[in-house]
C-alpha cells in the first residue's frame, strides 16, 4: 500500500491520546476500529502526534508491530498492567497497549464470550482503561503527557471523569458518541470500587438509574463533545434517540459538535482494493459485473448478470431492521422472480434462524451467511447491485458509504448519518432513502430501487454519483484538528508520545517482562510539570 504519511514535522501540532476498545485491524467487531484508526491515520498526515491506546488483546498483540515495554501500572482495577507501545505498520500510527492478561487475554471478541455472552466484567476492564488513560496524562508514567485526550464511546467514558476528579485542568478531554443507545451501564458498587468521589456518584454526577453509566460520565465532564454527523447531533437532543441522556445534552449542547465520520479511501477502493480480483472505476464498470458473478457463486446463486442482486451486510438486530427484513424479503422474492438476496451478517440468534429458513425456503434465490470476515464484505459491496440498509437509528453508516463507492444502490433509512451521506433519487441523488419503520415502508424503497433498476441510464447515473463522491476523512480530520488546537492553543511542540518505528525487523513481546523501554518515548520528568 502507498505510504500517505507525512513524516514528522518541528512543527507538529498538540499530542492527541485517542482511547478505544478497538482500532482497525488490532481489532474490530463494527465501525468504531474503522473510524478510530481512520481518524488516527489523518491525523498523523496533518502532523498531529496522534496515538491510540487500547486493550491489549490476543489480535492486538498479534497485530501490533515492534511492541516494547514502555511503563507499568500497578494498582489499576483488574489488577496490575503494563504499557506495551508499537505500531500499526499498515498506518504508520503508533499504538499503546494496556496488557492484563486475565482481562483482556480471552476468546470471543472484545466485548462477549464465543457463545455472545457480554463478559460479566466488561465495567471493571474497560474501567481499568480509562484510569490507564488518566494515568499516562497526569504524568504518572515515563510516557510523554499529550495535550488533549480524546476518548471514544462508553469503553474510554470514564477518562474525563478521573481526570477531573483529580483535580486536573490539563490535558483537555474529548468525547466523541458513536453510538448513544450503547453507554456502559453498572452497578454503583463498580464506582465504590474506583473511589468515585460521592459528588461524582449522583444524578448530577454518573449515576443513571441507579446505575453507574459510563457514557454519562464522559459526556457530563470532558471538555467538548461530539458525534459523527449532523442529523444524529439534532437527533440527540429529542427523547426519541436520547436514549435518558437527551436532558443532559441539551445542557452541553454549547460545547457538543457534529463532526462526521470519514473513511479510508485507499483500503476501500474498487480501483485497487487487495480483497477483489477484479477491479473497477466510475468510467469502467465491467469489472463489478465479474464481482457479481463471483458474489452470486460464493452466496450459491446461479450466476446471472441480468438478475437483481439485493444484498443486506450488518448486524441482524432490532436496531438494523432485521425484523422487517424477514417479512420483507418474501414480498419482494414472490413478487420479482428474477430477484435474488444475499445476506452477510450476525446477531440476533432469532433474525439468524429467520433468514437461514428464508434460504431454505428459496433455493437459488436466497444465500445466507451467518458470521463476517472482510474478503467477503468487500465482495458483497463490489458484486451487488443495491444494498438494503434500514435502521432505527443511525449515527453515521459506514455499509452504505462502502456501497456507494462501490457502485451499488443503498436503499436506507432517512435518519442520522444516513441522510447527511445519501441523496435520494428524486435529487438526482446516490440511493433510495425510506421513512417508517414498517415491513411496508421496506417493501415499498425495494421497489423503488427494483423500478430505477430497470432504467439503465438512470441507475449508472446513481451509481457514478456515488462513486465519485468524496467520503475521504481529510475534512473531518480538519474539524478535528480545529477543535484540538482551540482547547490547547499553546500545545508546545515536543517530542512524540511514541518512538519513531524502527527500520529494523519488528519483533513482538511475547512476554511483559521480557522488552526493555523505548528511550525516544520515555519522559525524563517522571511527573508532569507542564501543560
Amino acid at each position: 500500500m502507498t505510504n500517505r504519511i507525512a513524516p514528522a514535522s518541528p512543527t507538529m501540532l498538540p499530542r492527541v491520546l485517542l482511547v478505544t476498545s478497538e482500532a482497525l485491524p488490532l481489532a474490530k467487531t463494527g465501525g468504531l476500529g474503522d473510524a478510530v484508526s481512520g481518524l488516527a491515520r489523518s491525523l498523523r498526515e496533518a502532523h498531529v502526534d496522534a496515538t491510540i491506546l487500547m486493550p491489549a488483546y490476543a489480535s492486538a498483540l498479534h497485530t501490533a508491530s515492534g511492541l516494547q515495554e514502555v511503563a507499568r501500572l500497578p494498582g489499576l482495577v483488574g489488577g496490575d498492567a503494563t504499557v506495551l507501545a508499537g505500531w500499526i505498520t499498515e498506518f504508520e500510527v503508533p499504538v499503546l497497549l494496556l496488557r492484563n492478561d486475565a482481562l483482556y487475554l480471552r476468546p470471543g471478541n472484545p466485548y462477549m464470550d464465543p457463545e455472545g455472552r457480554e463478559f460479566e466484567d466488561n465495567g471493571v476492564r474497560f474501567a481499568a482503561l480509562a484510569q490507564a488513560a488518566a494515568r499516562i496524562s497526569m504524568g504518572d508514567t515515563p510516557i510523554r503527557v499529550p495535550h488533549v485526550v480524546h476518548a471514544h464511546d462508553w469503553h474510554a467514558g470514564l477518562t474525563p471523569l478521573f481526570l477531573h476528579a483529580a483535580g486536573y485542568k490539563r490535558p483537555k478531554t474529548v468525547l466523541t458518541i458513536h453510538n448513544l443507545a450503547f453507554q456502559g451501564n453498572f452497578p454503583m458498587s463498580l464506582a465504590d470500587l474506583l473511589d468515585v468521589p460521592d459528588v461524582y456518584k449522583g444524578v448530577d454526577g454518573a449515576e443513571f438509574w441507579g446505575q453507574f453509566n459510563f457514557l454519562k460520565a464522559g459526556i457530563r465532564y470532558a471538555d467538548s463533545v461530539t458525534t459523527v454527523s449532523e442529523t444524529y447531533a439534532r437527533e440527540i437532543l429529542t427523547p426519541r434517540f436520547g436514549h435518558g441522556l437527551e436532558g443532559l445534552l441539551q445542557t452541553r449542547a454549547a460545547d457538543l459538535r457534529a463532526i462526521p465520520n470519514g473513511i479510508d479511501t485507499e483500503i476501500w477502493d474498487p480501483a485497487v482494493d487487495p480483497f477483489l480480483n477484479e477491479h473497477f472505476s466510475p468510467m469502467d464498470l465491467r469489472g463489478k459485473i465479474r464481482n457479481k458473478l463471483e458474489l452470486q457463486d460464493s452466496f450459491g446463486l446461479p450466476t446471472d448478470p441480468e438478475a437483481p442482486l439485493l444484498v443486506m451486510g450488518s448486524r441482524l438486530t432490532h436496531q438494523k431492521m432485521a425484523d422487517l427484513a424477514v417479512h420483507a424479503f418474501p414480498r419482494v422474492l414472490d413478487a420479482h422472480p428474477r430477484l435474488q438476496v444475499a445476506v452477510l451478517g450476525c446477531g440476533d440468534k432469532g433474525f439468524e434462524e429467520a433468514l437461514a429458513a428464508l434460504a431454505r425456503r428459496y433455493p437459488n434465490r436466497f444465500g445466507i451467511h451467518i458470521g463476517y470476515d472482510e474478503r467477503r464484505a468487500h465482495l458483497l459491496h463490489a458484486g451487488a447491485d443495491m444494498l438494503l440498509h434500514g435502521s432505527r437509528f443511525e449515527p453515521f453508516g459506514l455499509t452504505p458509504i462502502y456501497s456507494m463507492l462501490y457502485g451499488t444502490v443503498p436503499i436506507a433509512s432517512r435518519l442520522g448519518g444516513l441522510a447527511d451521506t445519501i441523496v435520494d433519487a428524486e435529487a438526482g441523488g446516490t440511493g433510495i432513502l425510506f421513512d417508517g419503520d414498517t415491513a411496508d415502508d421496506m417493501v415499498a424503497a425495494i421497489e423503488r430501487a427494483l423500478g430505477l433498476f430497470a432504467q439503465p441510464q438512470q441507475w449508472q447515473a446513481m451509481q457514478k454519483n456515488g462513486m465519485t463522491t468524496n467520503f475521504g476523512w481529510e475534512p473531518s480530520a480538519a474539524k478535528y484538528i480545529e477543535l484540538y488546537r482551540a482547547l490547547a492553543p499553546v500545545a508546545p511542540v515536543g517530542a512524540p508520545m511514541v518512538a519513531p518505528r524502527p527500520a529494523a525487523p519488528d519483533v513482538a513481546v511475547a512476554d511483559t517482562g521480557a522488552a526493555g523501554k523505548a528511550p525516544a518515548l520515555i519522559d525524563t520528568h517522571t511527573k508532569r510539570k507542564r501543560a
